[in-house]
């Protein structure tokens, strides 16, 4: 699904690179993009993916145990405690929910 959105995205800024169609049309787009990531179901569906990524991080973590060195074990769990207070916002402007 990365590769996906990465290949999607590229597409786009491509196109707008690319176009010669001119600045209105990049507003366009621009505005168009604006609407997509405010879009609530768009935003739902990164917070579960986020929200899922670090479930399975987290069983991923416990299933490695102390094969794990000392500055990774401790990165993960500051990023887990971090993750755990209510209210927290990611650096994508997600909340955990």
């Amino acid at each position: 699904m990365r590769y996906r959105l990465t290949f999607i995205a590229g597409v786009a800024l491509g196109y707008v690179l690319g176009t010669r169609a001119g600045r209105e049309r990049y507003e366009q787009l621009k505005k168009s993009a604006r609407q997509f990531t405010e879009n609530p179901a768009v935003r739902n569906a990164a917070e579960s993916a986020a929200h899922s990524g670090r479930d399975i991080a987290g069983k991923a973590y416990h299933s490695v145990g102390d094969k794990v060195p000392a500055s990774v074990a401790e990165r993960v769990r500051s990023l887990r405690d971090r993750s755990s207070r209510n209210g927290f916002e990611d650096d994508w402007g997600t909340t955990n929910t």
